[in-house]
């Protein structure tokens, strides 16, 4: 019981003592000086001073330059690999050649449903740790696919 009571009494104490510290400094800052107006600040009120919208009057170092590629168009010439602003079947196709070629055991160029099921089916046998024909959870979890270690950006 008299847990509970000081309790309460602390929490009114808390809230009083930040309405206090709120209500002191709204006062402190409604006393506050205006900001100075661009005439009153020296060199500041002159209409040259202020940078053009094509960078004349802009002080100091210059801007980076811009990198006009979008992603589309880096994604695009990562594809384009003779450089004919053209992406040919094969050129689309390519960064998958080899996860095909890893699947494709008999090298055929035809990929079966045994040898994708075998592939699948040895994934699932690494996946079941204790070896009962069922993923729990947490074995579930280690059959994720690899996440890219490149980063997002290029910074």
């Amino acid at each position: 019981m008299n847990r509970t009571v000081l309790g309460a009494v602390g929490a009114l104490l808390l809230a009083a003592a930040g309405l206090f510290w709120w209500q002191g400094r709204a006062a402190v800052e409604s006393a506050a000086p205006p900001p100075p107006t661009l005439a009153e600040i020296p060199g500041e009120g002159d209409l040259e001073v202020i940078p053009t919208e094509d960078g004349e009057g802009v002080m100091g170092a210059d801007l980076p330059e811009v990198d006009e590629d979008t992603r589309e168009e880096r994604r695009f010439n990562r594809l384009d690999r003779n450089r004919d602003n053209l992406i040919s079947r094969s050129e689309a196709l390519q960064p998958r050649v080899a996860a095909f070629r890893k699947l494709d055991k008999d090298r055929n160029n035809l990929l079966s449903f045994e040898e994708w099921s075998v592939v699948t089916s040895n994934r699932f046998k690494g996946a079941d740790a204790n070896g009962d024909a069922s993923l729990t959870r947490q074995e579930f979890v280690t059959t994720r696919p690899k996440q890219n270690q490149r980063p997002d950006c290029r910074c």
